[in-house]
């Protein structure tokens, strides 16, 4: 998988998630946050991080970078994808099919903010098992990313386009 600089691009984040923990230690209560990053530049790139500290500012920071470091490039078919997919992380799998054009993007909270900051425009999702966050953002992406188009099919099996579409 090619190496993607997030410096040449102009990303565009999106908060998931901000989740409150605490540690009961001997003098009482520590409480941190956790933040869930999406960026994307609109066009075909996105990623996902993860942020932990202290205060939210700085952990919204924290996944930012993270997520920076994380891009994929996303294989596109206008403003939709180009074939029926699922992607699947630990127990969250999400189904992504693709739409007519004006049809908007038909989806859940975590996959709404990873389809938003991608830059499709019509497709249809449905969040199937579980709803937590991070697993439903990782299953998103990591269907998005697995989407592959005729001609990327065609070059990989040495064949012209025609060939593989009968």
């Amino acid at each position: 998988m090619e190496r993607i600089d997030a410096s040449t691009l102009d990303l565009q984040e999106k908060v998931v998630s901000i989740n409150r923990v605490s540690k009961t230690v001997k003098g009482g209560r520590i409480a941190k946050f956790s933040a869930l990053i999406v960026v994307g530049d609109g066009n075909g790139v996105v990623g996902y991080g993860i942020g932990k500290a202290a205060e939210v500012p700085e952990a919204i920071r924290k996944g930012t970078e993270d997520a920076r470091k994380h891009l994929v490039r996303i294989s596109t078919k206008g403003t939709t994808i180009p074939h029926e997919v699922v992607g699947e992380s630990g127990a969250a799998r999400v189904l992504l099919r693709p739409a007519a054009p004006g049809t908007g993007v038909i989806a859940g909270g975590a996959v709404r903010a990873v389809i938003e900051v991608s830059g499709i425009k019509d497709i249809r999702t449905k969040s199937l098992r579980s709803r937590n966050p991070g697993n439903v953002v990782a299953a998103t992406i990591a269907g998005l990313a697995s989407v592959r188009t005729v001609a990327e099919v065609a070059k990989i099996r040495g064949l012209d386009e025609k060939d593989i579409l009968g």
